[in-house]
């Protein structure tokens, strides 16, 4: 009995160890749980966090976006009317052409044969920007154009004029006169456009009606010789014949760029005009027909390294004047050769292409501040600005040269005149040795040196001076005149 009763007592105490024991390893579990619970779970609620407010890198659709910029988008047609005459000349298409003995030449031998009318056509494309029927588009699209043909994408045709033209940024604004109010294009803001940033393009390439392309904004500020106001973005998005005067539009909507220019055989590389060149510009082009720019009147240039070294200048950046028209703004506000301009209106102005968008951006008679360096000190003045002139030349400005492997010669009236120089006396470069430091910066016979580290020099008597001194440096800037172009050439020993 006693036996049974000590194997009952085991086999409880048995059980309750058993108990106890698998209590506290739950209990070591729920506190191991909680514990890296704790730890884990505030990760990953900021995981989840961050992707929801991460918008995805690649648009699930643009369908929804070229559905709603399609109307804005039109599709221009031109028509240029061309005489000539109903034979073929077996001159056509050589260097002389017809201007070999004039018409009066061909009608000897072929006949008073009269003209015929040719219809050469081409295909653009435009947007509009107004609900009365003003388009932006390209300039070469309209230009010389005899009959011009806007078609909406409802399918209704407009006949169209041009209000306003600008050749050298390749911007052109036409009118309809429409029955209803248009579908207007939501212009956008160029400037803050980033490199990598989806874009849409729409036009007629081809002759292929509301054709729509996307891609990224490869670059900005594109110059490639297309004109002097050369400020192009760069896009991926598939741009082709017919595309030329079409938006190209922001994942927003809204227009940033007008397509202009490709590179021929390269595929995947198309230009836009930033459409806050086209914003500029559009109130002249409303009310006169053309774009006025601004002018202060000075010629300038890149600072290379070498210019830079010679000036005591700590950066490439800025602009270089090399010559000050006389009696023009600039001079009158005592700019003058040799200044580094650094800033307009507090504005970094980093090269002589900046300079030329910033100064042909404000409006005529606007007073600016133009910051320079001059002798390794920061001035600033104010200039006030003047239409620019396509007829506004440099001042003439007497000149100088020698030594480096230059051999110069003092001008005499006589020598003027018989070289035809537009100045009587200075100094003129008359040979340039093979391989020397002035000729490895492109010093060239009958070059006119005005300046000698920016002295000027006209006997030369002030020239062996400067230049001994120059000399003895190792390096000497010059300011030199060739044709109506003055610029600063650095020479080193």
């Amino acid at each position: 009995m006693q036996t049974q009763n000590r194997k009952r007592r085991t086999f409880v105490m048995f059980l309750i160890a058993c108990l106890a024991g698998f209590f506290i390893i739950s209990l070591f579990e729920v506190l191991r749980s909680s514990f890296f619970t704790s730890r884990t779970v505030p990760d990953v609620r900021v995981a989840s966090a961050v992707s929801q407010n991460t918008p995805s890198f690649t648009p699930s659709s643009f369908a929804d976006l070229a559905e709603r910029v399609k109307p804005c988008v039109v599709n221009i047609s031109t028509t240029k009317v061309i005489r000539s005459r109903g034979f073929f000349s077996p001159f056509e298409g050589m260097p002389f052409g017809r201007d070999f003995g004039g018409d009066d030449f061909f009608e000897r031998f072929f006949g008073d044969i009269p003209q015929r009318e040719f219809k050469q056509r081409s295909l653009g494309s435009g947007f509009i920007i107004s609900e009365d029927g003003y388009i932006f588009t390209n300039n070469h699209v309209v230009e010389q154009a005899d009959k011009i043909v806007v078609k909406l994408s409802n399918g209704k045709e407009y006949d169209a004029k041009v209000t306003g033209k600008d050749a050298k940024t390749d911007i052109a604004l036409i009118k309809i006169k429409p029955v209803d109010k248009l579908p207007v294009a939501d212009i956008g803001d160029s400037d803050n456009l980033r490199v990598g940033e989806w874009v849409m393009a729409i036009g007629n390439p081809f002759g292929l009606e509301q054709t729509v392309t996307v891609g990224i904004v490869s670059a900005k500020g594109r110059v490639i010789g297309a004109g002097p106001y050369d400020n192009f973005i760069q896009t991926d998005a598939s741009i082709n014949p017919g595309n030329s005067g079409g938006p190209l539009f922001d994942m927003g909507g809204r227009v940033i760029g007008i397509n202009t220019a490709i590179i021929a055989q390269g595929q995947g590389i198309g230009f836009a005009i930033p459409i806050s060149m086209a914003k500029t510009i559009l109130p002249d082009l409303k009310s006169s027909g053309k774009v006025t720019r601004g002018w202060i009147g000075v010629s300038v240039q890149d600072i290379t390294e070498d210019i830079a070294k010679s000036i005591g200048l700590k950066s490439q950046k800025g602009a270089l004047i090399s010559d000050v028209v006389e009696g023009d703004p600039a001079e009158k506000a005592g700019l003058r050769a040799g200044d580094v301009i650094t800033e307009i209106n507090e504005r970094p102005v980093a090269n002589t292409h900046e300079l030329l968008l910033m100064i042909a951006g404000f409006r005529v008679g606007e007073s600016i501040n133009v910051t320079v360096i001059r002798d390794g000190l920061k001035k600033t003045f104010q200039v006030r600005i003047v239409e620019r002139s396509e007829k506004k030349e440099l001042a003439s400005a007497k000149i100088s040269g020698e030594a480096f492997g230059m051999t110069v010669q003092e001008i005499t009236p006589s020598i003027a005149d018989q070289l035809g120089l537009p100045v009587k006396k200075g100094i003129i470069v008359v040979d340039v040795q093979q391989g020397s430091p002035a000729d490895e910066v492109g010093i060239e016979p009958q070059d006119i040196i005005l300046q000698v580290n920016k002295k000027r020099v006209v006997t030369m008597k002030q020239y062996k001076n400067e230049i001994a001194q120059a000399a003895a440096k190792g390096t000497v800037l010059l300011l030199i005149r060739r044709g109506k172009a003055t610029f600063f050439v650095p020479l080193v020993k």
